[in-house]
């Protein structure tokens, strides 16, 4: 077997160069380029510069709220999807955007994208959710303390920004793979198809799941008498988000 691929290759190597020594090469399929038709720039490609503190009137005071940990409990229902089905960046877990985050994002964004063919806008609202802090070295009680900053609560998969235009999702990542660790919470960027691939792929376990005992079905049915040490909220996402 050995000597007849011996002898068979001499005659492929004739067979594959030219009569000048040149390499022959089959027919190759590049795919269409893609087409940026229905794209349009808007006229400030760049992210807007968000307040530190929310304007109120003149007549009313800057009111004081709890913690309020429900906001960044649980799944994001409503942002959830991308509005120019494109690029974005998208939280994988609930957490806080400080005014800090919003300029890093901004700044960052802004110096990294081509405004002649990207633009990027918001898909969260400015810091609005007061957060008080005591003065340094005060003793314990007095009251709730002064207004230290504002915050904006974020859930797990909630959009937090936008790249569209004309490029692909390459270009976009190396843009936003620059912002995404330096957020206070889990992110990932992503692309419509992407997030579509996802969503296919959690209804496709879902169907598929030949096992009954899942922590669904065992938080139902009080197996082992978990609900004597399950909290509130495993009870309505049955253990998926914390």
């Amino acid at each position: 077997m050995l000597a007849n691929c011996e002898k068979l290759r001499p005659l492929l190597s004739g067979l594959l160069h030219g009569q000048f020594g040149q390499q022959i090469a089959g027919m190759k399929f590049f795919a269409p380029p893609i087409k940026y038709d229905n794209i349009t720039i808007p006229e400030k490609p760049k992210l807007r510069f968000m307040d530190k503190v929310p304007v109120l009137p003149s007549n009313l005071r800057a009111p004081k709220m709890q913690k309020k940990l429900k906001w960044m409990r649980g799944p994001e229902l409503v942002h959830n999807s991308l509005v120019h089905k494109q690029y974005g960046i998208v939280a994988t877990g609930g957490g806080r955007l400080r005014w800090g985050h919003y300029e890093m994002l901004r700044l960052t964004i802004g110096r990294k994208m081509d405004t002649s063919r990207m633009f990027a806008i918001w898909r969260v609202e400015a810091p609005w959710q007061p957060v008080t802090k005591q003065g340094q070295g005060q003793r314990m009680g007095g009251g709730k303390g002064a207004i230290d900053h504002y915050v904006t609560p974020v859930k797990s998969g909630r959009v937090i920004v936008e790249l569209a235009g004309k490029l692909e999702f390459v270009e976009a990542k190396q843009i936003l793979d620059i912002v995404c660790p330096k957020l206070p919470f889990k992110a990932m960027v992503v692309s419509q198809e992407m997030l579509e691939n996802m969503k296919a792929e959690e209804d496709r376990l879902e169907r598929e799941n030949l096992n009954p005992w899942n922590f669904k079905y065992i938080i139902q049915n009080n197996l082992g008498g978990c609900h004597r040490w399950l909290s509130p909220v495993d009870h309505k996402w049955f253990g998926k988000y914390l």
